[in-house]
């Protein structure tokens, strides 16, 4: 039994067709379907590129408006571990967006928990924390 791969539709543009080389962030997270689920209720991501193995594993590629992130089941194995695993994470993620409210509500109905509400700044920008259900904050 093999893995089944998926991508974009063929009719689907490139998020940054010039893009040869940069850097992405990797999620790795426990059980990678559920998270895909989450983060486009959540997000309104997109997948672009999708591998599923035999064990209910698998490996993302999505995007959320021009960025594009990759997300992973955990494999210890590699050394690749979850913030659930860990107790906690080293990397944050910030979403910019032209609502913060209505994004952050989205996230919450999603299934995300609030770290702290959505505020005004000094600095001019409204922001809020949250806690996806796979531990990234």
């Amino acid at each position: 039994m093999g893995a089944t791969v998926s991508h974009a539709p063929v009719s689907a543009a490139p998020i940054s067709p010039d893009l040869t080389a940069g850097i992405s962030p990797m999620l790795s997270v426990r059980n990678g379907v559920i998270a895909v689920e989450f983060y486009l209720a959540a997000f309104g991501a997109r997948v672009l590129f999708r591998v599923d193995d035999e064990r209910g594993e698998v490996v993302a590629e999505m995007a959320v408006g021009g960025s594009r992130f990759w997300l992973a089941d955990e494999s210890p194995v590699n050394l690749n571990f979850s913030p659930e695993s860990l107790g906690g994470g080293s990397v944050r993620m910030i979403m910019i967006v032209d609502d913060p409210d209505a994004a952050f509500e989205r996230a919450i109905k999603a299934g995300a928990t609030v770290v702290w509400p959505v505020d005004n700044q000094e600095y001019g920008w409204s922001v809020g924390r949250i806690a996806d259900p796979f531990g990234h904050r």
